[in-house]
C-alpha cells in the first residue's frame, strides 16, 4: 500500500487457506476525503499476481511497483515459488483513467530476493534494504539472507547499489597509504603504481544465542562498480575505491522495518533463520543517506532477548502449559542456564576482553569443539570459541 494524491492505493497480495491459496494483481483505492473504497481497472499489461512487492509514489503522483513473490502448484502437493524482479508504473491519466506501463530501468539492479524493505528516501530515490533469497527444493528451503542497500532513482529510472564509504578520517588515511604504496612498490609486471582491481570481500560473523546456538552469518561485499562511480565527483570516486567493509552494520535479515526522516534511514529488527530455527531481532540502526559514511548502532542486539520459533516445539510447550507442568520446567531451564553460566571462567574485575580471551581461550575452544563435533575445522572452531568468549564477557562485564 502507498499514499498518492489524497488516496491510499492497495495492490496485489495473497490469501491462503488450509486447502488452497490465491495471489492477486488487482488494485483498490481508499479515498481519504470520502472514506470510500473503489476498484481500479487500469489499461495496459498489469504485473503478474504477487505479494510482498515494493510500492513507491514518485513526485508526479505515479506509483512504481517492484518485485514480489508468488507460487503455483506444479503437481499434487508440490508448489513452485517465483521471485519477481520486474518493475511497473501505475499512472493516472485524466480523472478516472489509470494505465499500467512496464519499466526497464538501467544501472546496477538488485539481486533477486523476497522479504526486502522499501521506503522513499531523499533526492527522489527509493531505498531498498536486506531480504532473503530462498533456494527451494521439493522438500526444503534454504535461505541466503542479505543486508545490502539498493537505491532507485525515480526520475532517471535507474538502480544503483548503496556503498558505505566509511568515516572521512579513515578514508584519508587509506588514500595516503595507497599513494605511498603506488610510488614505493612496483607491481609484479614491473610497472610502478599498477594496481589490481579490488575484489569482493568475504565477511563471516558469529552470533551466539542465549541457548548456545551459533548463528553463522556469511556475506560477500563487492567492490564499487564503475557505473556507480559515474554519479560522484573525483574526490568521492577516490573515496569509494578505498572503501572497505564497514566496522558496524546490521547483520543480514529479512522483514526489517525501515523509515527515513530528514535523510536518515532507520532500520529496526527483522528475522533470519539458522537451520529449522527462525530468529527475531530487536536491534536498531541508523544511516545518513546523504553521507553514506557508516551505520550507527542505536540499540544493540541483546542475546538474551533473541527468540527462536519452532512450530513443533511451540505446540509442545502449549500442550504442556495446559497440563500445568510448564512453570516447573521453565524454572528448571532457568536454573540450568544459570549453572552453565556460573561454570564458565569468570571475568575478573577491570579485566579487558583481550586479556580475558588470552587467559580463557583454551576453555572456550574445548567448549566450541564439544558443541560443533569432531568433524568441524580448526579455524571454524576457533572463530566460534572467540565469539562465545566475547558474548559471555559482554554479558558479564
Amino acid at each position: 500500500m502507498t499514499y498518492c494524491k489524497r488516496q491510499l492505493i492497495v495492490f496485489g497480495g495473497f490469501h491462503e487457506s488450509t486447502r488452497d491459496y490465491i495471489y492477486y494483481n488487482d488494485v483498490y483505492t481508499f479515498n481519504l476525503d470520502s472514506f470510500t473504497w473503489a476498484k481500479l481497472s487500469p489499461s495496459g499489461t498489469a504485473p503478474l499476481p504477487r505479494s510482498g512487492c515494493q510500492m513507491i509514489t514518485n513526485q508526479d503522483g505515479s506509483v512504481v511497483i517492484y518485485g514480489g513473490y508468488s507460487k503455483q502448484r506444479v503437481k499434487k502437493d508440490v508448489d513452485k515459488g517465483t521471485i519477481h524482479t520486474d518493475m511497473f508504473l501505475l499512472k493516472q491519466e485524466g480523472t478516472d483513467k489509470w494505465v499500467w506501463t512496464r519499466l526497464n530501468p538501467s544501472g546496477v539492479k538488485p539481486t533477486p530476493r523476497t522479504g526486502f524493505s522499501g521506503t522513499l528516501g531523499p533526492n527522489n530515490r527509493s531505498v531498498m534494504f536486506g531480504g532473503v533469497f530462498d533456494e527451494e527444493e521439493e522438500e526444503s528451503i534454504e535461505g541466503d539472507f542479505l543486508n545490502d542497500i539498493y537505491m532507485y532513482d525515480l526520475g532517471k529510472n535507474r538502480w544503483f547499489a548503496g556503498q558505505i564509504k566509511g568515516p572521512k578520517t579513515e578514508r584519508k588515511k587509506r588514500r595516503r597509504g595507497n599513494k605511498q604504496s603506488e610510488t614505493a612498490s612496483p607491481s609484479e609486471n614491473g610497472e610502478v603504481g599498477a594496481q589490481n582491481p579490488p575484489g569482493p570481500i568475504e565477511v563471516i560473523k558469529e552470533i551466539i544465542a542465549e541457548d548456545g546456538t551459533v548463528m553463522t552469518i556469511k556475506q560477500v561485499i563487492s567492490a564499487p562498480s564503475a557505473l556507480e562511480s559515474e554519479e560522484e565527483d573525483s574526490v568521492e570516486e577516490e573515496e569509494e575505491e578505498g572503501a572497505r567493509s564497514p566496522a558496524v552494520e546490521p547483520c543480514p535479515r529479512s522483514n526489517t522495518m525501515i523509515a527515513v526522516k530528514q535523510g536518515v534511514l532507520y532500520a529496526y529488527g527483522g528475522m533470519f533463520e539458522v537451520g529449522d530455527r527462525q530468529f527475531t531481532l530487536n536491534d536498531l540502526y541508523s544511516l545518513d543517506l546523504h553521507k553514506m559514511e557508516e551505520w550507527k548502532v542505536l540499540v544493540e542486539i541483546d542475546p538474551k532477548a533473541q527468540e527462536w520459533l519452532d512450530e513443533s516445539d511451540s505446540e509442545d510447550e502449549e500442550a504442556e502449559g495446559v497440563e500445568g507442568g510448564g512453570d516447573e520446567e521453565e524454572e528448571e531451564e532457568e536454573d540450568s542456564e544459570e549453572s552453565d553460566e556460573d561454570s564458565h571462567p569468570p571475568v575478573e574485575s577491570q579485566e579487558k576482553y583481550p586479556d580475558y580471551l588470552a587467559r580463557t581461550e583454551e576453555y572456550w575452544i574445548k567448549l566450541a569443539r564439544t558443541n560443533m563435533g569432531p568433524d568441524a575445522k580448526e579455524k571454524k572452531v576457533l572463530k566460534v570459541a572467540q565469539a562465545m568468549a566475547k558474548t559471555f564477557y559482554e554479558l558479564k562485564d
